[in-house]
C-alpha cells in the first residue's frame, strides 16, 4: 500500500481514476493519503467492502453521481464526475460477466458536453487490442465510436501493438482505455501507458495517462 500511495502522489496527475478500488479500510487509508496530497475532491460508490468498484480523486472541483439501479449486480462500477470543462465516467467493467454498463454509457452520452470514459473496461477490439478474439463487448466499443466517441490511445498511437495486462502465459490484452467525445480531440496532447507500474509489481495492470492541453 505504501508503494501505491507513493506512486499515485508522484504522478502529478490532476485527476485519478482507480479501477478495482475496494471501499474498505485499505481504501480509506489510500483516500486519506490522496487527501493529504491535494486530492480534496473524491467520489466512491456505495459498493460492499469486498466488491471491486471505482474511486475518482481530483485536485479540481467536481460534482458526482452514483447509480443504484443501472445493473442488477454491478451498479457500483461506474461513477460520473462532472467538471467545469467535461464529464468523466470512471469505470471498472467486470471481466467476461453479463452486464448492461456499456448500454448505460451509450444511452447517457451527452450531446452537449465533452465526455471522457476512463478505466478498466475489460474489453477491446479483437485482433487489435489482443492477438486473439476472446473479448466480450467488442460490439459495444464499436457502438461508442458510432456515437462519436473516440479511442484516445489509438488517436495518438495508431495501430501500435501495446497491452496493459499480460497473462501468465504471456498473452497481451489492452483492457484499460480512455475514450473521449470528438470535441475533445483538439486538446488531446498525449495518451499512453506506464508499464513500470506493472513490471515492478505495483499492479498487474499498466497505469494509463491522458494529457489535455
Amino acid at each position: 500500500m505504501k508503494a501505491i500511495k507513493s506512486y499515485l502522489n508522484s504522478t502529478g496527475a490532476k485527476i485519478i481514476v482507480l479501477s478495482e478500488f475496494r471501499n474498505n479500510l485499505n481504501g480509506l487509508n489510500l483516500r486519506n493519503s490522496l487527501l493529504l496530497n491535494g486530492y480534496r475532491y473524491q467520489a466512491v460508490s456505495a459498493s460492499k467492502t469486498e466488491d471491486n468498484s471505482v474511486l475518482v480523486a481530483s485536485k479540481i472541483p467536481f460534482s458526482s453521481e452514483i447509480y443504484a439501479d443501472i445493473d442488477p449486480i454491478y451498479s457500483g462500477n461506474i461513477i460520473k464526475a462532472s467538471f467545469k470543462a467535461f464529464d468523466l465516467y470512471g469505470c471498472y467493467l467486470p471481466h467476461k460477466k453479463k452486464h448492461v454498463l456499456f448500454d448505460f454509457m451509450i444511452d447517457n452520452l451527452s450531446k452537449d458536453r465533452p465526455t471522457i470514459i476512463a478505466g478498466d473496461l475489460n474489453s477491446g477490439i479483437n485482433g487489435l487490442d489482443q492477438k486473439g478474439n476472446s473479448f466480450w463487448y467488442e460490439e459495444k466499443l464499436l457502438e461508442l465510436e458510432e456515437n462519436e466517441v473516440t479511442d484516445l490511445f489509438r488517436l495518438k498511437n495508431g495501430k501500435i501493438e501495446e497491452y496493459s495486462w499480460i497473462s501468465h502465459q504471456g498473452n497481451g490484452y489492452r483492457y484499460d482505455h480512455f475514450y473521449g467525445s470528438k470535441d475533445l480531440i483538439p486538446i488531446v496532447t498525449n495518451c499512453y501507458y506506464d508499464h513500470d507500474s506493472r513490471l515492478t509489481g505495483l499492479s498487474d495492470h499498466a497505469a494509463m495517462f491522458l494529457e489535455l492541453g
